[in-house]
């Protein structure tokens, strides 16, 4: 067990946040941040997309659920760096 999860579940958060990023990166800027920076921003961008996704009153279901819940939140995570960067 790792973190509490097993390790195919742990494989899969890691995949899942990787492809959330990929997917965001590709949205907000043309491309990724490499492996290790996309499962970063999907990872936090899950768990952004969480909150966002509680405050409006959303739920979402299954992997594709998550996928969508992890992708929002990345965008919105990057759009929050590229303005302190001063990238649009």
């Amino acid at each position: 067990m790792i973190l509490g999860i097993g390790v195919t579940s742990f494989i899969l958060f890691l995949l899942i946040g990787a492809f959330a990023g990929w997917l965001a990166g590709m949205a907000m800027r043309g491309r990724g941040y490499g492996f290790f920076g996309n499962i970063g921003i999907g990872i936090i961008g899950a768990i952004l997309g969480g909150y966002i996704f509680n405050a409006v009153g959303l739920r979402t279901q299954g992997l594709l659920g998550v996928i969508i819940t992890a992708f929002v939140g990345a965008v919105a995570l990057l759009f929050v760096i590229g303005l302190f960067r001063g990238k649009k």
